[in-house]
């Protein structure tokens, strides 16, 4: 029995080419630690993946925040060879991108305002989506943004914590809200942002 659920994990995983998997159930693989993490209401803004202060031996300079796409996490670089390590949500296939940039605004509470080619194609799935939406607890941008260069791409909050450590977005950084407003407090307009994949 034990043997059979291991391959059907092991299969599972590489149907899903090792993406974060979610159920309704509330458990949450992390293809990373290789382990199911319970969430529900109990996460409230919290991210499935907890945040911890790593060792950082990159190329980066303190109040660099570089994001590893292929592994889903945000590393924020601090001094004495240390790094904040998030989870988060990544663009989908086809939606993938790297580059430098920095941050050129702070929101809280943002408004959305989705790009036509998005609520054109989430239109022909037929789900309609607002031309704008106030900032808010039900906003999709969550609790904090910040803007990266002048691109249409934001490292935000979310109001789906559980989709953090997936591979969900067109193309923006996603983040657990209590993680967001973490990561807002510690970097200024100007930082610079490193995606790499």
């Amino acid at each position: 029995m034990f043997k059979t659920l291991v391959a059907a994990l092991s299969l599972l995983i590489a149907v899903t080419g090792g993406t974060a998997l979610a159920q309704s159930g509330g458990q949450f693989f992390d293809p990373n630690t290789k382990k199911w993490v319970t969430y529900g209401p109990s996460y409230g803004g919290k991210s499935p993946i907890r945040r911890k202060m790593v060792k950082y031996t990159g190329p980066h300079a303190p109040g660099t925040i570089v994001v590893n796409t292929s592994e889903r996490r945000l590393y924020h670089v601090r001094p004495g060879g240390k790094a904040m390590k998030y989870g988060v949500g990544v663009g989908k296939e086809g939606f993938q991108w790297a580059g430098t940039h920095r941050i050129t605004r702070k929101a809280e509470w943002p408004s959305w305002t989705p790009p036509a080619q998005m609520r054109a194609r989430e239109r022909k799935k037929g789900r309609i989506l607002p031309a704008y939406m106030e900032g808010g607890p039900n906003n999709p941008m969550g609790a904090r943004a910040l803007y990266i260069g002048s691109t249409l791409y934001r490292i935000h909050g979310t109001i789906e914590p559980w989709t953090i450590g997936t591979a969900v977005s067109s193309g923006c950084i996603r983040m657990a809200n209590e993680d967001v407003k973490h990561l807002y407090s510690n970097v200024t307009v100007g930082s610079r942002v490193v995606v790499v994949r």
